[in-house]
């Protein structure tokens, strides 16, 4: 395109979805703008890969679609147009090799995700693309976004805009849904923000998380209406939190919220049947100390020994088959998610019927959304991330498609 015929595109939000889109809209010939509220951009997706980024995930890929709960099916098509081969081909585009770990969880080799942004940022800069940072939006303004930038407000009126501003969780890294009222002010109906991979509070005695918190439980199986998995997770002082209780924090959240209670049950000694352990305490001394006959039995010591004292305060008496049932399935009371400004991510936000197939917000045409934005929620492990990417390429590819037909 000549200069004079290049069309103008907006978009707000310096994460995945938006530069990725930025990256499809730049070498489409199109002029992008990336506005970020923040010093800099992704910050997030920076901070997730400090310890080992989750690129995406090489589970069978019908199983991987699946991941995305309620909004499996809506997103399928973006999914499809970025599976997490693709994921991987891109990241190797940009300098970053990938491996697969033995959870089937994607890594960059270099174990953290800056070398990946530094090349990407780079590729956006050669593509045309500008990126302003301390740039927010403030809501709408006389048929354009109205910003705040480090010059005062100003108002741009692109001839499309993309919005990517991530949902309600680690809001101190830009994502604070603060465009809530802006969009719902528009007619567009947005679902309650709810925490989502986080961890929750659980009423330890002051004993317990006194002693023990930050102390993590290894090899024990934990089990809820989400299924079975088996891992570690961290006693906290406020609860439970940890890479175990991701997988079913979705499905606790809920039968929460619509009984008021719920448990976590856990498999402490995953190694052990129900009969061996029977057997193995029934053999033990009764004039043995309670944790020697734990620690010789059922391998239990430290935390785990606490813990099962801690939930089941009458286990010294128990005889050895109740104990051994409740060593195999002790349940956790928990009380409430951790605060969504904690979790890893949210569900909530734009409901997937206000956009149409192409990204584009059905109550206001021109504008589309991509993201974390949109309501939908998938657990850790790169399902995030690939959804992220998949969406803004599909916002991206809408965009196209709408400019043209203009």
């Amino acid at each position: 395109m000549k200069p004079a015929e290049r069309k103008e595109v907006a978009i707000i939000g310096g994460g995945p979805a938006g530069l990725i889109a930025a990256e499809l809209l730049s070498a489409a010939g199109l002029a992008v703008t990336i506005y970020e509220a923040m010093p800099t951009a992704a910050r997030k997706f920076l901070l997730a890969g400090k310890s080992g980024l989750n690129i995406t995930h090489a589970e069978d890929y019908r199983r991987f679609t699946t991941r995305f709960g309620a909004a499996s099916d809506r997103l399928r098509p973006a999914l499809d147009a970025f599976m997490p081969d693709d994921v991987r081909a891109w990241a190797a585009g940009l300098g970053t090799e990938t491996f697969v770990g033995s959870s089937d969880r994607v890594f960059p080799k270099a174990m953290k995700a800056s070398p990946l942004l530094r090349a990407w940022l780079r590729r956006l800069e050669a593509q045309g693309v500008t990126l302003l940072t301390h740039h927010r939006w403030l809501g709408f303004a006389e048929d354009g976004y109205l910003l705040e930038t480090p010059e005062g407000q100003k108002i741009v009126q692109p001839d499309a805009a993309l919005l990517a501003l991530g949902g309600a969780s680690w809001p101190r890294l830009g994502s604070d849904a603060a465009w809530v009222p802006w969009l719902s002010e528009r007619g567009v109906d947005i679902r309650p923000f709810r925490p989502a991979n986080c961890g929750f509070d659980v009423a330890w005695s002051a004993a317990f998380f006194e002693r023990f918190a930050g102390e993590p439980l290894k090899s024990v199986i934990a089990s809820s209406e989400a299924g079975a998995f088996q891992g570690e997770f961290v006693v906290s002082r406020h609860g439970v939190e940890g890479s175990l209780i991701y997988p079913h924090a979705a499905a606790l959240r809920d039968r929460l919220e619509r009984d008021g209670k719920v448990f976590l049950t856990l498999d402490l000694a995953p190694g052990r049947s129900l009969d061996r352990l029977t057997r193995d305490l029934a053999r033990q001394d009764g004039k043995a100390s309670f944790s020697n006959r734990l620690r010789k039995a059922a391998g239990l010591e430290g935390v785990k020994a606490a813990l099962l004292r801690e939930l089941m305060p009458e286990a010294p008496k128990a005889d050895p088959a109740r104990l051994a049932a409740a060593i195999k399935a002790l349940p956790i009371p928990l009380l409430r998610p951790r605060p969504i400004a904690e979790a890893i991510s949210a569900a909530g936000g734009i409901g997937l019927d206000q956009i149409d197939d192409h990204y584009m917000l059905k109550a206001l045409p021109g504008l589309f959304a991509a993201g974390e934005m949109l309501d939908w929620e998938a657990p850790t492990g790169g399902y995030l991330l690939t959804a992220c990417l998949a969406t803004g390429r599909a916002a991206a590819r809408g965009i196209e498609g709408w400019l043209a037909r203009g």
